[in-house]
């Protein structure tokens, strides 16, 4: 994790140099404050992180999730409910999400044939596949077990 983190850091300074944007420690906490978090994290989450140990603002976190997103450094996913997360995008394989629509709990996974399964849909429909998603919904196991103990049914 340190590696992607200082390899991020170092393309964050060359994006951020290429268009003349400040070099703030604001902006590289934000960005390792993401990829330390180890998973997905809303944005009012790192602010107020942040804040416990710098002085930022709400709009400088929210400013530099652009433009880490711009340089493509993190992603931004919106789940069925709730407010916008990120999680870190360099160095990462590609990945689905498993999404209660109970708890709201999200779950990573990979897996192998996904990416075999996407190269096959790009050559069949002669598409150049730059990026993609995959969201399931449904119920955790936790879910699935308070559902059963309480006779609440799936809806």
């Amino acid at each position: 994790m340190e590696k992607s983190l200082k390899a991020a850091g170092e393309l964050f300074t060359d994006y951020l140099r290429r268009y003349k944007l400040r070099r703030t420690a604001e902006r590289y906490a934000v960005l390792e404050e993401i990829y330390t978090c180890g998973g997905h994290v809303e944005a009012e989450t790192l602010f107020q992180e942040l804040k416990k140990r710098y002085r930022v603002s709400r709009a400088t976190v929210y400013n530099t999730l652009e433009l880490l997103l711009e340089c493509g450094l993190i992603l931004r996913h919106r789940f069925e409910k709730g407010p916008a997360q990120y999680e870190k995008a360099y160095n990462v394989p590609f990945h689905g999400h498993l999404v209660c629509s109970d708890c709201e709990k999200v779950e990573e996974f990979t897996d192998s044939r996904l990416n075999d399964l996407i190269a096959v849909a790009g050559e069949t429909f002669r598409f150049a596949v730059e990026h993609w998603n995959l969201y399931l919904y449904g119920r955790c196991k936790h879910c699935q077990l308070k559902s059963a103990q309480t006779g609440k049914k799936s809806v």
